[in-house]
């Protein structure tokens, strides 16, 4: 299946085509005009549209809000534009995408195809804008995400060789539980701690993280090292170089050990918000 987004300008492919080459990214150049628009995009969303429009919709909690944790509701409210973006932008490339579905093993590690690449390049365009926020802000998020952030961008960029492009699409389906997620972490701050709707949305946030990023996330990551053995062990004439085998393994797990740790410290929170906080500990729940 073609790439349903405009052509990339020549002006973008000739830029890009010295540092495809470097890199071995032999796809990358079709996909600069979906990476660049993604990262402006998104650093114009975190810099002019959510403060205008948090300050509108929670006028008595955002203007108060201290920096870090301003910064802190910014990357959320950019991370819920982009993952229901890229979440429906996925989804419909798997169901739409007959040449991807018929895929044998060869293909789900060397394959491509054009809306294949369009997914990662939006995707990459995103995670390049959180791997600078997460940089520059590292004392707000703090190194974990800083990390998943580097791991996510590896696994996006590696798509481009093109490798395994088959299963990132696949692994993007991770975002599913990340709406939840940020709107369970904003009514923490507009002080509905414990409330219903934080409740039902904590099992949503559950049922989603537990579902798409350990279920579905190990189950995706064994395919695809099973793909890659065999890879490794019929060379032909495209064969796996160890160190990429390795890189992309090592990203991929380090992002399953993160999603495992996190759904553990998830459960923790969640029994902590429903616990009665005294008014010092509300207080501090807001603006944290």
């Amino acid at each position: 299946m073609r790439d349903p987004f405009f052509a990339p300008p020549d002006i973008l492919v000739r830029a890009a085509e010295p540092v495809a080459r470097s890199l071995a990214l032999k796809t990358l150049p079709l996909h600069t005009h979906e990476i660049l628009p993604a990262f402006c995009f998104y650093e114009f969303i975190n810099r002019v549209v959510s403060p205008y429009v948090s300050a509108r919709l929670a006028p008595k909690t955002y203007p108060q809000l201290s920096r870090k944790t301003k910064v802190n509701w910014d990357v959320h409210f950019v991370s819920m534009v982009q993952s229901c973006f890229i979440n429906s932008l996925a989804l419909w490339v798997i169901y739409a995408d007959k040449e991807r579905t018929a895929m044998g093993w060869k293909e789900r590690v060397w394959g491509y195809t054009g809306a294949s690449g369009m997914v990662q390049g939006f995707a990459a365009g995103y995670f390049t804008w959180d791997l600078l926020a997460s940089v520059k802000d590292v004392d707000v998020h703090g190194w974990g995400a800083l990390f998943h952030a580097a791991s996510a961008l590896t696994v996006s960029m590696m798509g481009f060789r093109p490798f395994v492009n088959y299963y990132g699409i696949n692994l993007i389906l991770y975002e599913l539980s990340t709406p939840f997620l940020n709107i369970h972490w904003w009514l923490d701050k507009v002080g509905m701690t414990g409330s219903t709707l934080q409740l039902v949305n904590g099992i949503a946030l559950l049922a989603t993280f537990g579902g798409s990023r350990l279920v579905w996330g190990t189950y995706q990551n064994y395919s695809m090292y099973q793909d890659i053995w065999k890879a490794v062990q019929n060379p032909g004439e495209l064969p796996v170089p160890s160190w990429l085998a390795l890189a992309y393994l090592a990203s991929t797990t380090a992002l399953s050990g993160l999603n495992f740790y996190w759904f553990s410290k998830m459960l923790q929170a969640l029994a902590k918000r429903f616990e009665k906080p005294d008014k010092g500990q509300a207080k501090k729940s807001k603006n944290s």
